[in-house]
């Protein structure tokens, strides 16, 4: 049976999706950030270029504009470098940048968006800076929700190792457990 959604009920699945992923994290998120993620992930839901983008030019283009569409696209970069590091933190490895780039890249994005707005938007922008990480783990538990093979989703050792010491990232450091990498040399003698 092909059952359409309607725009309520897309928005009521999202969230709920949201919240068993932050509940599988153990990162409870508030309700500002919790429909910030719904409302990103129905926007960018159909973004078919959203892997062709190369986020430092995007970040200098927004840099270089002026009102609102400076406004728009430092949004577009942090989202987009909140849905890279969280979704797709397989398109680091490709690009030969850690997910840390695209940490940092993020949360430099919503800090100039908090400075260039006011009131309560620009209070939203620095919450989402400062939760970003939070916001990452609930990302990255999204692609663990469901998988019969709980190896779909995880991380290499050493990239959740990375992320861990990094961003005190939760997610990465369920994944890697108490293990911790030895760098071993070949050329020490016994």
């Amino acid at each position: 049976m092909n059952q359409k959604y309607t725009d309520s009920s897309q928005t009521e699945l999202w969230q709920q999706l949201i919240k068993e992923a932050a509940e599988f994290n153990g990162v409870p998120l508030d309700e500002e950030l919790e429909s910030y993620l719904v409302f990103l992930l129905m926007r960018h839901l159909q973004d078919a270029d959203l892997a062709t983008r190369t986020m430092a030019v995007e970040y200098l283009t927004g840099m270089q504009s002026q009102g609102q569409q400076r406004l728009e696209q430092m949004r577009d970069v942090g989202d987009q470098c909140l849905l890279y590091s969280g979704l797709f933190p397989e398109i680091a490895e490709r690009r030969q940048v850690t997910v840390s780039y695209y940490v940092n890249m993020g949360r430099t994005a919503y800090l100039q968006l908090s400075e260039l707005t006011q009131n309560t938007i620009a209070l939203m922008y620095n919450h989402l800076a400062e939760s970003f990480v939070a916001l990452m783990d609930t990302l990255q538990a999204i692609r663990c929700l469901g998988q019969q093979d709980a190896d779909f989703a995880r991380l290499e050792p050493l990239k959740a190792y990375e992320q861990w010491q990094k961003q005190t990232q939760r997610h990465a450091r369920r994944q890697f457990g108490d293990a911790i990498p030895v760098n071993v040399d070949s050329k020490i003698k016994h």
